[in-house]
């Protein structure tokens, strides 16, 4: 059984409660969503009838916002951005991480807001939407509203039957759920118990693509564990290339510590996450630089210490040939900050092959 997402929330629009479902009013899940954002920006409204889309107001800090964003300023279309924590992916991104994704998406012309949440939606003569009210009583003009803050199972059609829900469908490690030869896996699933170091539930493309590949085992006569290893993702901000492997929170746990390198130009940063006590990694977030997935999936596994990690920091990094490699400028902040008497090694292929599975 698989299931798709569904919009996570929806908002109090409206005096009638309908604002959200006027056209112009759209969120991008789905392949029929990108439809009809060619219809809302362009079809609708074409020079004869005197009325393009000028402006959008997207409302929900996340990564399905920033691809909105991108895509309508692709078409010359102004574009502003109500975010409701104080900083952008708040719930997400560490501080640091996300002033410079708020940086470079100023720079790329988004009028990003913070602090300000969405009250109503305004339609307009013809019954479009036509502008947005924030809690702060603003009205900003527009002629789009992107509705991107994040997704929940599509379980409502579950509610009568007899499977076991909560967020999402229960399942265990074998995904399967409550009843005998179901099994549930995707962005409807949930863990009752998650996996070392995992959420229950994890709506990216590959923990599916996994989670059919468990089931196939087990089908097939070979009852399989789901077993992801440890949690990794990626994503653009506009030109900012995002990696995270292992367990990068917003804010600390009393165990935790923390370095955060930043290169001048605002562009390109690196968080490494380690126990306090024994400097063990825990994670880590990369932006504007490569990182090789492989690598550090093997130092999480072998608990190499943040010292090891960047000693051996160019093993991992895999920019393309001429670019500016920043590996003596974070070890030497390291350094620095912490006491420690680093020195990198230079990038060595025996390791980095020895890392790769293959090689196993």
């Amino acid at each position: 059984m698989t299931s798709s997402s569904l919009p996570w929330v929806r908002y109090p629009t409206g005096s009638d409660g309908n604002g959200q479902d006027l056209e112009g009013v759209q969120g991008l899940y789905s392949y029929q969503d990108l439809q009809l954002l060619e219809k809302n920006t362009h079809e609708a409204f074409t020079p004869q009838k005197r009325r393009m889309v000028t402006r959008a107001v997207i409302v929900g800090g996340g990564l399905i916002g920033v691809e909105l964003a991108e895509m309508l300023m692709t078409r010359d279309i102004d574009v502003t951005f109500l975010v409701r924590e104080d900083r952008f992916w708040g719930n997400v991104l560490p501080k640091e991480e996300g002033e410079l994704v708020a940086r470079h998406m100023r720079d790329h012309g988004v009028d990003l807001r913070f602090n300000t949440e969405l009250d109503e939606i305004i339609p307009d003569k013809n019954g479009r939407a036509g502008a947005v009210r924030t809690k702060d009583g603003e009205e900003i003009e527009c002629q789009l509203v992107g509705l991107t803050a994040g997704v929940r199972p599509n379980i409502d059609w579950l509610r009568d039957m007899p499977i076991e829900t909560d967020k999402g469908i229960l399942i265990n490690e074998y995904l399967e759920t409550s009843q005998e030869g179901v099994y549930a896996i995707g962005d409807c699933a949930q863990f009752r118990t998650p996996p070392p170091g995992r959420r229950p539930v994890e709506q990216v493309w590959y923990t599916g693509r996994m989670m059919g590949e468990t089931v196939a085992q087990t089908l097939t006569g070979e009852r399989t564990a789901y077993a992801p290893g440890h949690w990794f993702n990626s994503a653009k901000f506009f030109d900012i290339e995002y990696q995270t492997y292992g367990k990068v929170d917003a804010e600390l746990s009393n165990h935790e510590a923390d370095f955060y390198w930043e290169y001048d130009n605002g562009q390109i940063g690196l968080k490494i996450v380690f126990a306090k006590d024994t400097h063990t990694l825990i994670g880590v977030n990369s932006f504007g630089m490569r990182l090789r997935h492989e690598v550090f999936d093997k130092w999480l596994t072998d608990e190499r210490s943040v010292e090891y990690v960047l000693e051996h920091l160019a093993d991992a990094n895999f920019d393309a040939e001429f670019y500016q490699r920043h590996e003596k400028a974070i070890v030497n902040q390291f350094n620095a900050a912490f006491g420690a008497n680093i020195r990198p090694k230079r990038k060595s292929w025996k390791r980095i092959l020895a890392a790769k599975p293959f090689a196993k």
